[in-house]
Formats: structure tokens, C-alpha cells, sequence
């Protein structure tokens, strides 16, 4: 547990739905930023007197924000504007704290202080990068405010370092901050500050309601991450990935680690530089900032990448070439792989035996190794597709399989009919939310003959080739079911406890849903 508020921030364009987004941010708010920015009518003295009356009932307290856009904010403000709106007499009887940029006059702000806010909020805002300066921004802001607010887009997770270092000086220095970093890069600084000292960290009140890049809903913050009960000693895990936005993983794993009542907690962790992240936050020796990390779920495009920088690897993944797993031990590192367990589990439950059957897999990425190694291992005689044959000649030589061209069509979709086969496997993205909409490796009349289709494509739960099946009424297994199984392995590896598969598989399904 911490003493770190949840700040939800609302944005309204008129006094009604304002004061409706108000009592839906009363539910889980410590306190609630209201964007003055967003409304089209900051004089309408009814906006005040609904305000008044509806802050009556609420617990917390109400901040008082009205930004420029060149700092983020809704609207083209003069200085002179903004003056005009720190000066209405009424905001003083609603709001307890105001957040004022840094260029905002001195003077100005202490004439604030004199008549009715609790506390002065100055923050700093890039919404392009992470100035190199920021030990003396910190230090000016704090002359004139009673908590810093900063916060600055990253790119990459290393880019959130600095800002984490100004939180571990200000907790020095008895200074209440707010650091933030802003994009899916720095989404774990939002997570993890308030056990770390934070004063605030800034919630929306829902998916699509976010203020500002890389916000995670108060839901998700208070519900899936338990943001307020973490502390400095709970132990970080985190998916490692180019692009962790859609993950399941954070969903999953948090609530394995809610049903044991562990004090640990999973992260988004999206890695672009794989080697400065493992040199700067992770290796004992070189590391420049403590999280008490414990382990890693490692995607695309790192589960090879990872290998150089473990200090053991079992036999399994040594096998497949690629780790998915990672488990920190007196600051050494531990690769595994379940993502073979993972695959076969859920395919062997569907079909039984796969000794010499025919299977199709399409695609000869970093997947296809785990699927191809686990489907040898049943004695299945298994034919790999690929787009690119010189590429993945040497694939097909260390598993043994054969190997055929994929042809590439306009719509990415394949002319091969795979009537030959029990089984399709397709390993490849196509399909998945965001990388390849509506597209399907295989329409349904290629698919006539197959026993199963089994795409690991899990977002969306129905994809364009489970419902190509289906329209030849061949039976599928979706990408979730492989995605809990190796899900359910690596919470073996890392607690060393059995794994809540019920409990886990709802919470991916409701997210889904």
C-alpha cells in the first residue's frame, strides 16, 4: 500500500456533460482533473453552480487545469485569456489545486496562494522528446509551486529513465513530484510511481477518453494493476516488446497474481533497443535505477535477441533458438520457453494424437521455431510455407520439415490449397487488430479437406481465418487458447505456484469482449 492519489482527468466540451463525466470520475477518483480547456464556455455561470453542487459529494478534491495547446492543452489561449480565467472569482469556491504551466507569471500565482487554493501544481509538458535539462526545470519549478508536475514523450523505454531519476530526488529532497512518461514506452511510470513515491499519477475515465498519450484508464490502474497497493518491494515483471499496446499479458498475469494475493505486479514494457535496456535497468552492475525486476514475458521481435544476455538457458529453448521467458534469481537471468507446451497443449486436447499427421504451418518466424519443434516432437510430418524460401531454407534444415513457397497475392492471401493436410497452423500476423485488418492467410475454399485450423492470432477472438473455417465447417482453435497455456507455464516458472487457468482465461476473454 502507498499514499500516492489517483488524479482522473475529465474533458468535456459543454456544463452537462461535464458534470456527468464528474460523478462517473467519483468512483474511483482521489482526485479529479477538470480540463477548463476542453469546454467551449468557461463564463457560463451555470457551468459553476452545477460544478459546486455535484463537487459536494465527492470525497476528494478537484484540480483546476485550463492548458494552451502549445502544452497540450484544447485551445489557442493568450496569456492574457488565461489570466482572465485564473481570476474568476468562482473557481476559487470549486477547485482545491491548480495545475499552471511553467511559463505562467510568478506573481500571479502567489496572488493565487493568498486566497483559496490548497496547493499550486506547476508542470512541463514535451510532447516531442525528453529535454536534456531536466535537473534544472525540476529545480525552477519547485520555486513557485507546491508539486512539480513533469512530463515528456518517450519513444523507447530507456527514454523514461530520467524521468524516474527525478523522482528518486525529489523522495531525497522531500519535494512532492509528478513524473510522468508519456507514450506506451513509459506506461509503466504511471504504474509503478506511486509505490515509489509519486504524489499523483493521472488516470482517463475510459478507453477513449484519454487526455494525454500512454494514460491508462482508472479502471485498469485501481482493477488490473492495483497501482495504490504496490509498494517498493513488489516484485516488476513485464512483457518485452516492440509493441506492447495490444498485449493480453497484463490482464492475465495480474490476475494469476491477484488470485495467489502475491505483492507482485505486470508491466507494459515496450523495448525498441533490446541491449540498452538490459544494460541501463536490468544487469545488476550497470543498471542506473531500481524496479525489482523478477522476470520477463519477451515477444516479437526480442525472443532471439534475448539469448546473449541470459546467464542460462534449458533445454527447450535452447532447442527451439528463441526464449520467451525470463526469471531474474540474485540478479542472473534464466531463459525458457513455453511457448511449445503452450501450442501443443490446446492441439493435442482438440485433435489427440498427431503422430504422422499431416500439418501445414504457415509462416517461418520466431513462432513457427516453437510450433515446429513442439509438432516433431508428437511425430507429425510437418510442412512449413513461407513467402521467403532462401530465408527460411535454414529453418526447415534444423527441424527437419519440408519446405514450399507461399505465393504473395495483392491481399496477402495465398493461392495453395492445403487439401492435402489434417492440420493448418498459421503462425504469421496476418489477420491480427491493427497489423493486417480483415486479411486471412487462406480463404475457405482452400481450406476444404482439413480436420482443424488453428490460428495463434488471438486479437481479434474471431479472426478472418477461424471464420473462413467456418464457412467450410471445419473446427478452430484460436490464438488465446495457446496464449493462456504458455501463460499458465511461465507463472510456474516465476511463483513456483499452480496457475488460476479459469481465473486467467476470463480475464483475457472479458478484455477481449
Amino acid at each position: 500500500m502507498n499514499n500516492g492519489k489517483i488524479c482522473v482527468s475529465v474533458c468535456a466540451e459543454t456544463a452537462d456533460e461535464l458534470i456527468s463525466q464528474i460523478k462517473h470520475a467519483e468512483e474511483s477518483a482521489d482526485v479529479i482533473e477538470i480540463r477548463f480547456d476542453c469546454l467551449k464556455d468557461v463564463e457560463e455561470e451555470n457551468l459553476w453552480t452545477l460544478i459546486g453542487k455535484t463537487s459536494k459529494s465527492f470525497k476528494g478534491k478537484l484540480l483546476a487545469t485550463y492548458r494552451p495547446l502549445e502544452q497540450g492543452g484544447k485551445k489557442n489561449l493568450s496569456q492574457t485569456e488565461r489570466e482572465k480565467f485564473w481570476k474568476h472569482a468562482r473557481i476559487f469556491e470549486v477547485a482545491a489545486l491548480a495545475d499552471l504551466e511553467q511559463d505562467f507569471d510568478i506573481e500571479i500565482i502567489y496572488s493565487f496562494r493568498g486566497r483559496m487554493f490548497e496547493r499550486i501544481i506547476k508542470s512541463f509538458h514535451d510532447f516531442s522528446k525528453v529535454p536534456e535539462n531536466l535537473d534544472n526545470l525540476c529545480e525552477n519549478l519547485s520555486k513557485t509551486a507546491d508539486i512539480i508536475k513533469i512530463a515528456v514523450q518517450t519513444s523507447d523505454i530507456t527514454d523514461s529513465i530520467a524521468i524516474w531519476k527525478l523522482l528518486e530526488k525529489a523522495k531525497a529532497e522531500n519535494k512532492k513530484i509528478i513524473p510522468i512518461a508519456m507514450g506506451e514506452s513509459g506506461k509503466w511510470t504511471r504504474i509503478l510511481g506511486l509505490a515509489h513515491g509519486a504524489f499523483m499519477t493521472y488516470a482517463s475515465l475510459g478507453s477513449g477518453n484519454e487526455t494525454a498519450p500512454g494514460q491508462i484508464s482508472a479502471k485498469d490502474l485501481i482493477e488490473v494493476y492495483r497501482a495504490k497497493e504496490l509498494d517498493e518491494n513488489t516484485n516488476v515483471y513485464g512483457i518485452l516488446g516492440s509493441n506492447t499496446s495490444v498485449s493480453m499479458s497484463p490482464y492475465i498475469h495480474n490476475e494469476a497474481f491477484k488470485f495467489h494475493k502475491l505483492n507482485s505486479v505486470f508491466v507494459p514494457l515496450q523495448v525498441h533497443n533490446l541491449d540498452e535496456f538490459i544494460k541501463r535497468m536490468v544487469k545488476p552492475e550497470t543498471r542506473e535505477i531500481e524496479l525489482n525486476f523478477k522476470g520477463f514475458s519477451v515477444t516479437i521481435p526480442h525472443k532471439q535477441a534475448i539469448i546473449k544476455h541470459l546467464d542460462f538457458i534449458d533445454e527447450t529453448a535452447k532447442a527451439i533458438g528463441a526464449v520467451n521467458t525470463v526469471k531474474i534469481v540474485d540478479g542472473k537471468l534464466y531463459g525458457y520457453n513455453t511457448d511449445a507446451q503452450g501450442f501443443i497443449e490446446p492441439l493435442l486436447n482438440s485433435y489427440g494424437d498427431l503422430q504422422r499427421t499431416k500439418i501445414a504451418v504457415i509462416g517461418a518466424g520466431g513462432a513457427a521455431r516453437a510450433c515446429v519443434y513442439a509438432l516433431r516432437q508428437q511425430g507429425a510430418k510437418v510442412t512449413v510455407f513461407a513467402r521467403d524460401l532462401e530465408k527460411s531454407k535454414s529453418f526447415a534444415e534444423e527441424f527437419a520439415v519440408d519446405l514450399q513457397e507461399l505465393p504473395k497475392t495483392k491481399n496477402q492471401r495465398s493461392k495453395t490449397d492445403f487439401s492435402d493436410f489434417d492440420i493448418l497452423v498459421n503462425t504469421t500476423p496476418l489477420g491480427m487488430k491493427g497489423k493486417g485488418d480483415g486479411e486471412t492467410p487462406a480463404a475457405a475454399e482452400q481450406l476444404k479437406g482439413l480436420h482443424l485450423v488453428y490460428d495463434l492470432v488471438y486479437i481479434p477472438f474471431q479472426t478472418p481465418l477461424m471464420t473462413e473455417a467456418d464457412k467450410s465447417e471445419i473446427p478452430k482453435i484460436g490464438g488465446l487458447a495457446m496464449l493462456i497455456a504458455q501463460a499458465v507455464e511461465q507463472q510456474k516458472i516465476w511463483t513456483g505456484l499452480a496457475a488460476p487457468m479459469k481465473e486467467m482465461s476470463r480475464a483475457a476473454l472479458e478484455r477481449l469482449r
